[in-house]
């Protein structure tokens, strides 16, 4: 434990707490990346021992969030089969389709099944010649290497009863979008750590230079946050925009150049929706042509006939953009809880309604700041 503790020491997070409060002259707005960094942020309440100049929004970095309506219609309409296994990470199984979600298929007698990794899914799929086995390939960078090991050892092997459906997105077509919308106030961005680890960080250094953005790659410690806050401010006051590295205990500039190897083989960039924020170009995955044969969209030909409809209610794209804030939406907490989500943000484990909702975040933003 003694290295998960000493990045949540209090003495060390309040001398960088201290040193911020002392270098801040002007409003800055920085935008963490990550969702688990949002629940971090707001479990050690770091949002409210910052000066009040400083404003923390919360970007799309949650996979589960981003997931379009319309992949979870498709993955609801695939594990309602007879004949198909489907699998998934089991914080998937609570976002809402247009009309349910994978729980109440599991409930109504769909072999839904929750795995760790992949792999096991594979060789659910060895144990079971005679069903279809489908994999929900969900998630940022980080996850993109173990899924396309496990579509790579499935053609190695030659199983043809195994199929993904993918929805991977990328972070840089991300921050590019943010930065370009007409809406946009960040400033600065906290760089999500686990990401980083597998693709490293000189993809963002273009985006620094383009446009004059402060970005460095932070952990998610308390103390890892902190630190991360006082380089974006540090920049940000001293007129930079560089790329900087304050999660180097994991991530290495070049990042995982075997993990990167297997996702250049498997997939390739495509265009791809996000959930409550639309089309961002090349800013996912899909299989490579040599590797369609296991792509589910393919497979089940009639699930391009799913419409969706996205609830009125729900501002959860103004939420991942850093628009507003969770308590901004007339539902949070009300119409909109973790027993009876509207969208994803409020049910997945990293989602930045959910980390409000679990600490008593109901009020809107401007009456958290301390005076």
């Amino acid at each position: 434990m003694k290295y998960l503790e000493e990045y949540r020491n209090a003495d060390l997070v309040h001398k960088i707490l201290d040193e911020i409060h002392r270098i801040t002259t002007r409003p800055w707005t920085i935008m963490e990346i990550c969702g688990g960094q949002t629940h971090s942020i707001l479990r050690h309440g770091l949002d409210q021992l910052l000066p009040p100049q400083i404003t923390l929004v919360h970007g799309p970095g949650c996979p589960v969030c981003v997931t379009p309506l319309e992949l979870i219609d498709k993955a609801i309409a695939i594990a309602s089969r007879p004949e198909v296994i489907f699998c998934s990470y089991g914080d998937m199984l609570r976002v809402p389709g247009s009309e349910k979600d994978l729980f109440r298929v599991k409930a109504e007698g769909g072999d839904v099944r929750v795995v760790y990794s992949p792999l096991d899914a594979v060789k659910i799929a060895q144990q079971n010649p005679d069903r279809m086995v489908v994999f929900f390939a969900i998630g940022f960078e980080t996850t993109a290497p173990p899924n396309a090991m496990a579509v790579y050892q499935a053609k190695q092997m030659g199983l043809e009863n195994f199929a993904v459906l993918v929805s991977h997105v990328t972070v840089p077509p991300a921050i590019v979008a943010i930065l370009e919308s007409p809406y946009n106030q960040v400033q600065g961005f906290l760089a999500a750590g686990h990401v980083c680890t597998v693709m490293g960080y000189w993809e963002y250094e273009p985006l620094a230079e383009r446009y004059h953005v402060p970005i460095v790659v932070t952990g998610f410690e308390p103390l890892d946050i902190a630190r991360g806050v006082l380089k974006v401010i540090r920049q940000l006051e001293e007129g930079r925009a560089e790329v900087e590295n304050a999660y180097a205990r994991s991530v290495r500039r070049e990042g995982n150049q075997a993990a990167q190897r297997i996702i250049r083989e498997v997939f390739e960039p495509c265009d791809r929706n996000w959930r409550g924020i639309g089309l961002i170009p090349k800013s996912g995955y899909r299989l490579r042509e040599p590797y369609a044969f296991y792509d589910a969209e393919r497979r089940f030909a009639d699930l391009h006939e799913i419409v969706t409809q996205e609830s009125p209610l729900c501002i959860a794209g103004e939420v991942l953009q850093g628009h507003k804030k969770p308590p901004d939406c007339p539902a949070f907490g009300t119409t909109c809880t973790p027993r009876t989500p509207l969208g994803a943000p409020m049910v997945s484990a990293e989602g930045a309604c959910a980390a409000y909702y679990r600490y008593g975040r109901h009020h809107p933003p401007s009456s958290q700041n301390p005076s």
